[in-house]
C-alpha cells in the first residue's frame, strides 16, 4: 500500500485546538483556562509567522508544487484559514461568554468603556490625559510610504471627519474630500495593559488600556471627530534566514535579519469588528485578503489578561506543585563523587532545576575544574548559569559555550548573552555554517589524583531555568567513560576543525542520529515474530520524517506494536489497515509542557532506551546538530521506563489520532478509571520526597508572582 501523510500546517492546527481543549473543560480552574486561551494565541502568532509565511512564499513561486500529502500551496492555504478562523472564533467565544462572565462571578469584572460608570468614566479619562497621552503618536496614512506598523504591536486606528465651522481642519490632516482620514495609534508597551477601575459593590473592575485609548483617543486629533474605530494588530512573516557566507560579520548580518523582521509582508490581520471601512483599507495597504482577516468581538489579543494572575490567591489556579528535591543527589556538597558511583536522572519540572545550576556553580568554583564546555540554545534572562560561566572565566578556567544565535525569537536575548560572555573571558562559538546547535550538553573536566575526570550533563531540554519550571525534561549527569568520550568529540567537532570520530555511545544528528534510529526500527522489524511481537514507544514533540514514518510503517506491516506519544505535529497517519493497523499515537496537552523525547526499542528482550534533544523531523535529523544518549545505567533505565509508559497509561488529558486525521477522546476511557500522567508523575516525586531525610525541599510556586 502507498504510504499517506497528512499534512505538516494542518496537522499543526489540531496541536493548537488540542490546547485550546484544555481551555473549554470547565473543570480546569479559570484561570487556567485563561491561560490556554493565551497560548492559543501566541502559538498562532508564531505559526503565521513562520509556517504560513512560508506557504504563501511557495504559492507565489511554485504554486503548483504538491507537498507529502498531495496538496498544493493554494489548498493547504485555503485550508489553513477555515481550521484556524473556526479555532480563532471558539477562543474567543469561550473567553465572551464563558471565562469572563466566571471572572465576575469571582468578583473580577472586565468592564468596556461603553459601560463605565460615572466614576469609572472619571478615573479612566483622568488616567488617560495624565498617563497616557503623553506617550501617543497619531500617524497619518495619507503619507508615501505608508506607516509602519510593527510586528505584532496592538495599534487603535481612528476614522476621521473634520468639525464644520473650523477653518483649518484640513491642514491638521491633509487629505482629499473623497479619500479616507485615517489615523494609527500604537499602544504604548511600557505601561500595564490592565487599567483597574474604582471599585464599585465589592468587587474588582478592570478595562483595557487598548479600549481607554480607543475610547478616549479624540483627545489626540482637536477639529476631527472620530466617526470609527478599530483595534488591530498584524503577524509579519518572521521565517529569515541570516547569511551563512557571512563569516566574522555573523552576529551582524543576524542583527539585519531580526530588523527586517519588523518590516516583512503582513500574513495575518486581527482585529476587533467595529469598523469595516477601516479594515478594508488596511487591506489594501497591507495587500491582505479576507481569508487573512481574524475579527473577533472582544479582546484582540487574550494574552494581555494575564496580568489577572497577580491578585489570584491561588483559588482559581491549579493547585501548587512543588518542584522536589532529588533524593539521589546531595544538597550540600558538591555532586562529583556521587556522579562517578553512578548516573543521576533529573525530571523538571517535578524535580527542582537547582542541581543544574548547582552543577554548573559548583564547577565554576572548584579550584580542580580546570574547564567547562557547553551550548546554549535558549538561556532566558538573568540567567545563573550564564552567571556561572562568566564566574569561572574570571576566575582563569576555560570556559568554551557555543551560542546558537539562530533559535528563532530567541536571537536578540542570545546576541546579548554572547556579548556577555565575551567581556568575562569566555570563548563563544556563534554555531556552524548552514546547520543550528540545538543540543543540549555540558562537560566539566577536573583534575583528581593526577589525572583529568570528565563529567557531563545531557539534556532534552534547553539550559533555561525559567522555562524548567513549566517544560518536561529529562537530563542525565554521568561520568561514564564512553560517554563523556563522545561528548569530548562532540566539541572538538563543533568548536574546531575535526574529522568525524567514531562514536560508541551518542548519537549526532546530521551524522549518526538518523541512520541509528532507521537501524534500530529495522532491527525491531527483523526480531519481531507472531508469538514475540516486537516494540517501540516513542515520545516527542513531533513527528515529520518522510523516512522515518515509512519505515514505522514497515515496522506494523512486520507486527511490531508502535506507540508513539506525540505532542504536537504528525504526518504520520496511524491505523490504516495494511499499513499502519499496529500503530498507536496519543497526544498529552496538561498543566506541563511536554517537551522530553524517549526512544525505547525492546530489541528481542535486550531492550535499549534513549534520551535525545531532537524530535524526528527533516530539521532536527538532516539539519541541526542534535545528541541522542542511551540510558546505561540499570536504576536509571528503570525509571525513564516507567515514565515512558506512563504517558501511555493517560486517559484523561490524552487524546488520541485517528485514521481521519482527529483528535478523540477514546469512548472506553468512559468506563475506566481516569488517570491523569501528569498528576501521577507529581505524587510519585512527592511521596519520594515525603520519604527521604536527606536534601532539603525545594520549593516555589508555579506560575504565580511572588
Amino acid at each position: 500500500m502507498e504510504a499517506r501523510f497528512f499534512n505538516r500546517e494542518l496537522s499543526w492546527i489540531e496541536f493548537n485546538g488540542r490546547v485550546l481543549h484544555q481551555a473549554l473543560r470547565k473543570e480546569n480552574p479559570l484561570l487556567e483556562r485563561l491561560q490556554f486561551l493565551s497560548i492559543v494565541t501566541s502559538n498562532f502568532d508564531e505559526f503565521f509567522q513562520v509556517r504560513v509565511a512560508s506557504v504563501k512564499r511557495m504559492f507565489f513561486s511554485n504554486p503548483q508544487l504538491q507537498d507529502v500529502s498531495g496538496l498544493t500551496p493554494e489548498v493547504v492555504l485555503k485550508q489553513i484559514s477555515a481550521k484556524s478562523h473556526l479555532l480563532v472564533r471558539q477562543q474567543h467565544d469561550c473567553l465572551k461568554n464563558d471565562v469572563l462572565p466566571d471572572l465576575a462571578r469571582n468578583g473580577i469584572c472586565y468592564v468596556k468603556p461603553a459601560d463605565f460608570s460615572g466614576s469609572q468614566s472619571d478615573y479612566a479619562l483622568n488616567f488617560f490625559m495624565t498617563d497616557v497621552f503623553p506617550l501617543l503618536t497619531p500617524l497619518r496614512t495619507d503619507t508615501e510610504p505608508f506607516p509602519h506598523i510593527g510586528n505584532l504591536s496592538t495599534y487603535a486606528a481612528f476614522l476621521l471627519k473634520p468639525l464644520s465651522g473650523i477653518r483649518n481642519a484640513n491642514e491638521i490632516l491633509k487629505g482629499s474630500d473623497d479619500e479616507a482620514r485615517i489615523s494609527l495609534v500604537q499602544i504604548p508597551s511600557g505601561v500595564p495593559q490592565i487599567v483597574w477601575l474604582p471599585s464599585e459593590n465589592g468587587k474588582k473592575n478592570f478595562a483595557l488600556l487598548e479600549e481607554i485609548i480607543s475610547q478616549y483617543g479624540r483627545q489626540l486629533f482637536p477639529g476631527f471627530s472620530v466617526e470609527e474605530n478599530l483595534l488591530f494588530r498584524i503577524a509579519r512573516d518572521a521565517d529569515f534566514a541570516v547569511d551563512e557566507d557571512a563569516g566574522r560579520d555573523f552576529v551582524n548580518a543576524m542583527e539585519k535579519v531580526l530588523v527586517q523582521r519588523q518590516s516583512s509582508f503582513p500574513v495575518q490581520l486581527t482585529c476587533n469588528q467595529t469598523s469595516e471601512t477601516i479594515i478594508r483599507f488596511l487591506m489594501e495597504k497591507l495587500e491582505l485578503q479576507d481569508d487573512d482577516v481574524y475579527k473577533v468581538e472582544e479582546i484582540v489579543n487574550p494574552g494581555v489578561l494575564m496580568g489577572l494572575r497577580e491578585i489570584d490567591d491561588g483559588s482559581m489556579s491549579f493547585p501548587e506543585w512543588q518542584h522536589f528535591y532529588p533524593s539521589s543527589l546531595p544538597a550540600d556538597e558538591p555532586y562529583w563523587d556521587t556522579i562517578k558511583q553512578h548516573d543521576v536522572l533529573l525530571h523538571v519540572p517535578y524535580e527542582s532545576y537547582d542541581p543544574v545550576v548547582k552543577f554548573i556553580s559548583d564547577a565554576a568554583d572548584d579550584p580542580k575544574v580546570l574547564a567547562i564546555k557547553m551550548t546554549l540554545y535558549r538561556t532566558g534572562t538573568d540567567s545563573p548559569i550564564v552567571a556561572a560561566l562568566e564566574r569561572a572565566a574570571r576566575k582563569g578556567k576555560q570556559v568554551v559555550v557555543l551560542v546558537e544565535l539562530k533559535a528563532r525569537f530567541d536571537e536578540e536575548r542570545n546576541i546579548a548573552r554572547a556579548h556577555q560572555l565575551e567581556n568575562a573571558g569566555v570563548t563563544v562559538i556563534y554555531g556552524l555554517v548552514n546547520l543550528k546547535v540545538h543540543a543540549k550538553i555540558i562537560m566539566v573536566m577536573r583534575r583528581e589524583n593526577g589525572s583529568i575526570r570528565r563529567y557531563a550533563h545531557l539534556a532534552t531540554g534547553n539550559y533555561n531555568p525559567k522555562t524548567a519550571r513549566i517544560y518536561s525534561d529529562l537530563s542525565l549527569f554521568t561520568s561514564n567513560y564512553e560517554i563523556v568520550n563522545d561528548a569530548s568529540l562532540f566539541f572538538n567537532l563543533v568548536t574546531g576543525y575535526s574529522t568525524l570520530q567514531t562514536m560508541k555511545q551518542i548519537g549526532m544528528a546530521p551524522v549518526t542520529l538518523k541512520p541509528k534510529l532507521l537501524s534500530m526500527i529495522q532491527r525491531e522489524i527483523e526480531r519481531s515474530t507472531p508469538e514475540h511481537p516486537g516494540l517501540i514507544m516513542a515520545k516527542m514533540n513531533a513527528l515529520t520524517h518522510e523516512e522515518i514514518i515509512k519505515v514505522l510503517y514497515k515496522a506494523s506491516q512486520a507486527g511490531v506494536k508502535v506507540l508513539l506519544n506525540v505532542r504536537g505535529v504528525c504526518t504520520l497517519v496511524p491505523g490504516v489497515p495494511g499499513l499502519s493497523e499496529n500503530i498507536r499515537v496519543v497526544s498529552i496537552v496538561d498543566r506541563y509542557l511536554e517537551h522530553s523525547r524517549i526512544f525505547y526499542f525492546q530489541n528481542n528482550g535486550d531492550a535499549e532506551l534513549y534520551l535525545s534533544s531532537a524530535d524526528w523531523m527533516p530539521r532536527n535529523l538532516d539539519r541541526r546538530i542534535e545528541l541522542m544518549f542511551p540510558v546505561l545505567d540499570d536504576k536509571v533505565f528503570d525509571e525513564v521506563k516507567e515514565i515512558l509508559e506512563v504517558y501511555f497509561k493517560d486517559n484523561e488529558n490524552s487524546l488520541e489520532l485517528k485514521e481521519s486525521g482527529q483528535w478523540v477522546q477514546l469512548d472506553e476511557n468512559k468506563n475506566e478509571k481516569m488517570f491523569r500522567a501528569q498528576d501521577f508523575l507529581y505524587k510519585k516525586y512527592k511521596k519520594r520526597s515525603d520519604s527521604t531525610v536527606k536534601g532539603p525541599k525545594i520549593e516555589f510556586e508555579v506560575r504565580r508572582k511572588d
